[in-house]
């Protein structure tokens, strides 16, 4: 009879001892929910800050199936100057999808399945051997039956369009629906009042400018620098080599070490062809245009004759290094002699 009771007495300390314990794990996992939605209202971008303390309450404590899902940017401070691991900007990317996923799930249960959270190396060396962590950038989804090994990854590639592509990562693993991307304005509202103050007292001034003739638009030497970068962009090429995304210079096939700027054959013209041919056009126009208009002022008829034999000198020269590339470049006709520091 009175093993009988010791066992009854048992039985029942043993199913009470149960209840409380299931108990007291779903009101701790609730209150784990409530730290992490009080934690990420205080974060201004939305992203809570974990620790090695953190990680243990908010995940190896919990017994799975937790009733949240974490996704972690592994972060370190002293690497954020080295610009190709782009710590910083993906930091950022990080933080536009946690921000658009609190706003567009306000109201709505999924704000309590899925919390956006960084991990610093300083202060969380620990977590980061836990997690297998030897490498950044790095962002890792705990999904609620995961621990931290087994925990899923996300790729080179998954990160490759930023914000977009974190959001199908997470959309894609999680099943919830981060919704629209909400970027920030490139300028604020006290940024765009100030640059148009700004703008309003510079028109006035301008207005006043332009009612006296003192404007660049008044000044004749901007034209005629102006006049000048037309034609030379006109005729050398220019335009072709933007279309056609033609290279400056080529590599030498039979030489690696030494390089090609001008390249024979008529299918195909290298930019340094243009911009050299563009030089001397624009050398020839410039000194017609001096003797035309400057060269008559002087009142010395030897130095006019002197000055004007020169330019014409020059200009014969420059015409006829314009012939012969052509010449060279379809193949017939060369005459005269070719520069042995035009080819390289």
């Amino acid at each position: 009879m009175a093993s009988h009771l010791n066992l009854s007495r048992f039985a029942f300390l043993t199913l009470t001892t149960i209840i409380f314990s299931l108990c007291s794990t779903t009101g701790s996992t609730e209150d784990r929910t409530t730290e992490l939605l009080s934690l990420q209202s205080r974060s201004a971008s939305g992203i809570i800050h974990l620790n090695d303390q953190s990680i243990a309450r908010y995940i190896t404590s919990v017994n799975t199936p937790r009733p949240y899902s974490l996704l972690i940017f592994f972060d370190a401070a002293q690497l954020r100057d080295k610009s190709e691991l782009r710590l910083t900007e993906l930091h950022k990317e990080f933080s536009i999808v946690a921000s658009s996923f609190i706003t567009n799930n306000a109201n709505h249960s999924s704000l309590t399945k899925l919390f956006f959270c960084e991990l610093e190396f300083k202060e969380s060396q620990l977590s980061f051997s836990q997690f297998g962590v030897n490498s950044l950038p790095h962002i890792r989804l705990v999904s609620p039956n995961h621990g931290l090994k087994d925990s899923e990854h996300m790729d080179q590639g998954d990160y490759s369009r930023l914000a977009e592509s974190m959001a199908e990562f997470v959309e894609a693993k999680t099943k919830l629906s981060v919704g629209t991307i909400h970027r920030p304005p490139l300028l604020s509202r006290n940024k765009i009042i100030l640059i148009a103050v700004g703008f309003l007292i510079w028109l006035s001034y301008f207005i006043k400018k332009l009612l006296t003739g003192e404007t660049l638009l008044h000044d004749p030497r901007v034209w005629l620098a102006g006049s000048v970068f037309v034609y030379f962009f006109s005729v050398s090429g220019a335009m072709h080599n933007i279309i056609r995304k033609m290279p400056m210079f080529l590599l030498d096939r039979n030489d690696p070490s030494k390089l090609v700027f001008f390249y024979q054959g008529s299918g195909m013209q290298l930019g340094a062809e243009g911009f050299t041919v563009g030089f001397l056009y624009t050398l020839v126009g410039l000194l017609l245009a001096f003797m035309s208009h400057g060269l008559v002022k002087v009142k010395s008829v030897k130095v006019q004759r002197v000055v004007m034999i020169f330019a014409l000198l020059v200009c014969f020269l420059a015409v006829k290094q314009v012939v012969f590339l052509d010449n060279w470049k379809t193949g017939y006709g060369i005459h005269g002699y070719w520069p042995s520091n035009w080819n390289f």
